[in-house]
């Protein structure tokens, strides 16, 4: 019998031993239930409040940045290089000093009714036939153009300010009197800007807005390039062929040549130099005879300026 009753008294002080437990596990809950929620409660609560501020920040702070300092910044950068464009194009009111009568035209004579005859003098090879000219011209009271080339200044600095001091015009004919066609336009420029300060260096007389092409040789692209470079080309309407010496006839027929092909706004050309084989200087030679018979005639004189006069009919 107490056999029996021994498990019964056992499972009792069980019992009796996990009540004590629980009631002790109860007796802490009920003691720190107030930390625990207090916990959880910051957690929550801290997390969420500074996640909605962080994106709500940005926004504003960004777009403040792209509108104020981006588009403003470059606005100015950009239209500053505009801004020169107009300068750089300083160019083109050079080229606009061309008038349009006279654009693409290798001009041989002066557009106008009246009875005028204009005298060139080319100097390219050498100077000895200018003295006279230079004389004759001032004796007759007639002014005269003269196209250098940039060599024959170097060569004759005297000479050449001569012609700059008795107030003649002065047009460019290149630096070294090259066969225009036969060269790339970026040589042709060159010989151009060459020549026109060496003139400008030497006499302080600027050769622009007068141009002449070497041999009379040119393409209708060489009149377009030489005009949007601001200069105005002038050819002629008579050659004297006084250059050629001997070998075609006397000064009288320099004299001959001109008068046989006389209109108003007649442009004729000389040269101030001689002939290089014979030594003969005949457009010096027949300079004050030709001027005469032109007189004679009812013709005045003039020079390649009257081209920017617009035409008379």
């Amino acid at each position: 019998m107490r056999a029996a009753s021994r498990p019964r008294n056992t499972r009792t002080f069980a019992r009796a031993a996990v009540s004590l437990a629980l009631g002790a596990v109860l007796a802490a809950c009920s003691t720190s239930p107030a930390p625990a929620p207090t916990s959880p409660t910051p957690t929550p609560t801290t997390s969420p409040t500074p996640t909605s501020p962080t994106p709500t920040t940005p926004p504003p702070s960004t777009s403040t940045a792209h509108t104020s300092s981006t588009p403003t910044t470059p606005a100015p950068s950009s239209s500053t290089p505009t801004a020169p464009a107009p300068t750089t194009t300083s160019p083109s009111p050079t080229a606009t000093a061309v008038p349009a009568w006279l654009l693409g035209q290798d001009v041989r004579r002066v557009p106008t009714t009246r009875k005028v005859v204009v005298l060139t003098f080319d100097g390219g090879g050498n100077a000895a036939g200018l003295a006279r000219i230079l004389a004759t011209l001032k004796a007759e009271h007639v002014p005269g153009t003269f196209f250098l080339t940039g060599r024959w200044v170097k060569v004759y600095p005297r000479e050449a300010q001569a012609i700059a001091d008795a107030g003649h015009v002065i047009g460019n004919h290149t630096m070294t009197h090259l066969h225009s066609t036969a060269v790339a336009d970026a040589v042709l420029l060159q010989e151009i800007r060459d020549a026109a300060a060496t003139i400008r260096a030497t006499t302080g007389a600027d050769p622009r807005p007068w141009f002449r092409f070497p041999y009379g040789e040119r393409t209708d692209s060489d009149v377009r390039l030489v005009n949007a470079h601001g200069y105005v080309c002038v050819s002629w309407g008579v050659d004297t062929l006084g250059w050629l010496g001997t070998s075609r006839g006397t000064s009288a027929d320099v004299t001959a040549r001109v008068v046989s092909a006389l209109q108003p706004g007649l442009i004729v050309l000389m040269h101030v130099g001689a002939n290089p084989d014979d030594g003969t200087t005949y457009d010096a030679d027949s300079l004050a005879a030709t001027i005469r018979a032109l007189r004679a005639r009812g013709y005045t004189f003039a020079t390649v300026t009257d081209l920017l006069d617009p035409p008379q009919r």
